[in-house]
């Protein structure tokens, strides 16, 4: 569902990065790190789930009569064909998360590296070392 001006709603969006407030490069260096890791456990979950779902559907539909019928009786074939589309999207998370990478090292390109070093703040510490 969207917001009235077409933006996603805050329910549909992923709480790790929504959570994230755009407040200075620290946050933008916080994003894409989760970013990433989300990326990365996404491809996991994905190279995992084609390996147990081919074991499956070949333990399954071995000598299945109605495959049989249709002139396909190889499982093999047919179960590589589906969870080639899995490895993919596992594939493409690993890119996702190159990309996050890349989409930190041009912000701090364009932006970061170019900036001048911010002064640290000259107000005194209200934290007394001296008083006994």
């Amino acid at each position: 569902m969207n917001s009235p001006n077409g933006t996603p709603s805050g329910k549909n969006r992923i709480p790790e990065l929504a959570t994230i407030p755009w407040s200075g490069p620290r946050s933008i260096t916080d994003y894409a790190r989760v970013g990433r890791g989300l990326c990365r456990e996404l491809g996991e979950e994905f190279a995992m789930g084609s390996d147990e779902l081919y074991a499956v559907l070949i333990r399954s539909f071995k000598g299945h009569p109605l495959l049989a019928m249709v002139g396909a009786p190889d499982v093999r074939r047919r179960a590589k064909r589906v969870v080639k589309r899995l490895k993919r999207a596992a594939e493409l998370q690993k890119g996702a998360g190159v990309e996050l990478v890349k989409f930190h090292a041009q912000f701090r390109k364009e932006f970061v590296d170019i900036l001048p070093k911010a002064k640290p703040e000259q107000r005194p510490s209200t934290f007394r070392w001296d008083d006994d």
